[in-house]
């Protein structure tokens, strides 16, 4: 029994001192390569970049859409002469070659859509920055439930040296006669239900850092060997909850519905076009030898045509359908404004939640220093009593887990300040 205690604590020893510097893994390490590995993340970059592959400024909107066709057809029996415009009975090959070129002078449709999608393009970033957010979250609570644990675990282990070497003293009074067997029984009882809570802890530490990987997306061969850091502490700081991504997603979604309404309004506005078309033809009549045509080429040449001119359109009616989709954009904006004072009502609830919940702590941890004094006195006497055969091993067994609990529940408690800190930092927008 003694040699595998010994055996235990080295190794967990171990682990630290050797491997503790090369595998160690501060809060920072873990949100960069979560960041770096995040396939949420990579996903909303692609659609930033597609945004931005789909906005056309005004300049380019009004660039000319220019059209080349092409296309041979023949007609039979009863049909148009291409070289009289009359209508004769014959077969005739007929190629007609096109180009046009139109451009919107003053089109408000593609004013708006412009604007929208420059809009747009934003409205993905902040939609990228909310999910990078809310990762870096998800990422901060499972390190630090990975880290109460580690810390847990290195209370139980130094605790567990101390059993170790009563078992070892008792075991020797026991030869000697000057301890009764029930004593030796009792400590056995009370160093093998430490060592199940130290394998408990253990086990759960390593569900627990295998989570925290599996939520980075990285792969580490050595995770029983990682060792997680504390994090130094950043105040937050006093500034606006408008810096919170959410806040800016909401405030982009409204500004792009104010675009949707414009955009609809543009349907009852004139457009001013202008165009240019080129055209040619070359015809053959068939089975016909005894006619003579002009050849392709000189066809080409004499059949050109060129038309050049400017439209405009101006709507009169619609039967009111746009201006119902117009009240219909408007309405969706209203929802969208809505949704910004909404999204700055939830996160100055939880910001709220979470500086109560760290005056509730820094509280709370006057309470648990004076507990851990009071512990740390009461186990000091109790291993004299102990010692010298005053209490028994089940009182001194009770008097020591009461300090252990007591350690870690004003680590815990320090942590948790810290954890709340980090949270508050990141739901002001913050990064760390």
């Amino acid at each position: 029994m003694n040699k595998k205690a010994f055996l235990l604590v080295f190794i967990y020893t171990l682990c630290f001192s050797v491997f503790g510097q090369e595998n160690s893994w501060p809060l920072q390490k873990c949100i960069y390569e979560a960041m770096k590995n995040s396939i949420d993340i990579k996903i909303s970059q692609l659609q930033v970049k597609k945004s931005q592959k789909l906005h056309n400024s005004i300049a380019n909107q009004m660039l000319p859409a220019i059209s080349f066709t092409g296309n041979q057809s023949y007609n039979f029996g009863s049909t148009i002469d291409p070289s009289t415009n009359g209508r004769v009975s014959s077969n005739i090959q007929n190629d007609n070659f096109f180009l046009n070129a139109q451009m919107n002078l003053i089109d408000f449709k593609n004013f708006a859509m412009a604007q929208k999608t420059k809009i747009d393009i934003e409205k993905d970033k902040a939609d990228l920055a909310v999910i990078e957010n809310e990762y870096q979250l998800q990422i901060v609570e499972s390190y630090y439930q990975a880290l109460f644990t580690q810390e847990l675990l290195k209370i139980q282990t130094a605790q567990f040296k101390n059993s170790e070497f009563n078992l070892s003293r008792i075991q020797k009074e026991v030869e000697i006669g000057s301890k009764p067997k029930s004593d030796l029984y009792d400590m056995q009882l009370s160093f093998a239900q430490e060592e199940i809570k130290i394998l408990e802890t253990e086990q759960l530490f390593l569900i627990q850092k295998k989570q925290l990987f599996q939520l980075m997306n990285v792969e580490n061969s050595s995770i029983n060997n990682v060792v997680l850091e504390y994090f130094i502490e950043k105040k937050p700081s006093e500034s606006s909850i408008d810096d919170n991504p959410k806040i800016r997603a909401a405030e982009l979604g409204y500004q792009s519905s104010l675009k949707d309404t414009k955009l609809e309004r543009a349907n009852n506005l004139p457009t001013l076009t202008t165009f240019y078309g080129f055209s040619t033809f070359y015809y053959k009549p068939l089975n016909q030898p005894d006619v003579t045509v002009d050849n392709f080429n000189k066809q080409i040449s004499d059949n050109k045509n060129q038309q050049l001119g400017i439209q405009l359109n101006v709507p009169v009616f619609n039967g009111f359908r746009n201006n119902r989709r117009v009240s219909a954009a408007k309405i969706e904006a209203e929802k969208s404004k809505f949704i910004i004072e909404q999204e700055k009502l939830k996160i100055k609830n939880q910001i709220d939640i979470e500086t109560q919940n760290k005056i509730n702590l820094g509280e709370l941890e006057t309470k648990l220093a004076q507990m851990k004094t009071f512990a740390d006195a009461s186990f000091r006497t109790s291993q004299s009593k102990f010692t010298s055969g005053v209490i028994d091993a089940v009182v001194f067994s009770a008097v020591k887990n009461q300090l252990l609990s007591t350690e870690y529940d004003l680590l815990k408690n320090q942590l948790q300040r810290q954890f709340t800190d980090v949270k508050i930092h990141l739901i002001q927008g913050k990064s760390l």
